[in-house]
C-alpha cells in the first residue's frame, strides 16, 4: 500500500466499522442470533485474510494465552450483544454514540487496574464525554425505550474498554488477526445454545445482513485497519477510528430516518471530540495498541 491507499483503506474500514449498527438494525432477528451470524462468518473472513493476505505468522499460543483469549471472547460476546440490543431498542444513533463513550471507562478503569493517576486532560475527557450522554437522552425515563437503549449501549461501552485493556495486554504476544479469529470462535461457541433453536426462522434476506455484518463489518475491516498500518501513523489510524460514528449516524440517518435533535448532534459531537482527544492525548499510542482495539470492535 501506498500512504494514499492506506488511508483511503483507513476510512473504508472505519466506515464499515460504523455500519455494524445498520445492518444489525436491517436483520430482523434477535441479538443473540445476529451476534452468532457475526461471529461465523466473522471467522471465515479472518481465516481467509490470515492465509492469503496476512505478514505475520501464527503464534503457538501458551495456557495464560488460551486464558486471555477465551475472557476477551466472553467480553466480545456481552459487548456485541448489549450493542445491538441498544440498536433494536433505540434505534442506531443513540445505540452508537452510547457505546462511544469507551474512551471514559478506559481512563477511569486504567487508574483502577493500573493504580495510574488521572491526569486533569483525561479527567476533562471523562467529563466530555459524561455531558455529550446527558445531551444525547432526551429524557432520563427507564420506561422510554431511548433511555433503555442508551443504557444498554454505555454497557456495551464498559465491556468494550474491558476488552480492549484485556487485548492491549496481550496484543504484544498474539497477532493481532490470530487474536480476533480467536476471539470470534469464543463468541459463536458462546452464542450457539441460545441461537440455534432460532437459526431455522431467519429468513434468507436477514441472512445476507448477518453475513455483510460478519465478513465486511468485522473480518474486511478489521484486515483493512491492520494492514494499513504497516503504511499509516497509529495516531493517524486512532484518529480515523473516531469518525466510525459520524459514519454510523450518517448512514442510518439516510436509510432509516433517524433525526437527530440538535441537543443530540452536540452531545454527539462532545463524545467524538472525546474520542479524538483519547486517541492524541497518550504520548505511548502504538500499532499494537490501535491493532488491539481494532480487533475488540
Amino acid at each position: 500500500m501506498t500512504p494514499r491507499t492506506a488511508l483511503g483503506a483507513l476510512h473504508i474500514g472505519a466506515l464499515m466499522f460504523g455500519l455494524t449498527g445498520v445492518f444489525g438494525k436491517l436483520a430482523a432477528a434477535t441479538p443473540a442470533v445476529v451476534v452468532f451470524g457475526r461471529a461465523a462468518f466473522a471467522v471465515l473472513a479472518l481465516a481467509f485474510f490470515a492465509r492469503f493476505a496476512s505478514q505475520h505468522g501464527w503464534q503457538k499460543l501458551q495456557a495464560v494465552d488460551w486464558r486471555r483469549l477465551a475472557l476477551s471472547g466472553v467480553l466480545l460476546a456481552g459487548h456485541w450483544v448489549s450493542f445491538f440490543i441498544a440498536v433494536k431498542v433505540a434505534g442506531v444513533a443513540v445505540a452508537t454514540l452510547g457505546f462511544a463513550s469507551f474512551p471514559a471507562f478506559t481512563v477511569i478503569l486504567e487508574g483502577l487496574i493500573f493504580r495510574e493517576r488521572i491526569r486533569a486532560n483525561e479527567i476533562i475527557l471523562v467529563a466530555l464525554v459524561s455531558v455529550g450522554l446527558v445531551l444525547v437522552t432526551p429524557a432520563f425515563d427507564l420506561a422510554s425505550g431511548a433511555t433503555t437503549g442508551l443504557l444498554w449501549a454505555i454497557l456495551s461501552g464498559l465491556l468494550f474498554s474491558l476488552l480492549s485493556l484485556t487485548n492491549r495486554a496481550s496484543s504484544g504476544r498474539i497477532p493481532a488477526v490470530q487474536a480476533a479469529l480467536c476471539q470470534n470462535v469464543v463468541v459463536a461457541l458462546c452464542l450457539l445454545p441460545v441461537a440455534a433453536p432460532q437459526l431455522s426462522e431467519v429468513r434468507a434476506i436477514d441472512w445476507l445482513w448477518i453475513a455483510l455484518l460478519g465478513v465486511f463489518c468485522t473480518g474486511v475491516a478489521h484486515s483493512l485497519f491492520v494492514a494499513s498500518l504497516a503504511v499509516i501513523k497509529a495516531r493517524t489510524a486512532a484518529v480515523v477510528f473516531a469518525m466510525e460514528p459520524v459514519y454510523g449516524i450518517t448512514v442510518a440517518w439516510l436509510l432509516f430516518d433517524e433525526n437527530p435533535t440538535l441537543r443530540m448532534l452536540l452531545g454527539g459531537a462532545l463524545i467524538i471530540v472525546a474520542i479524538v482527544v483519547s486517541s492524541q492525548m497518550s504520548g505511548s499510542t502504538s500499532k499494537k495498541t490501535v491493532e488491539a482495539e481494532a480487533a475488540s470492535h
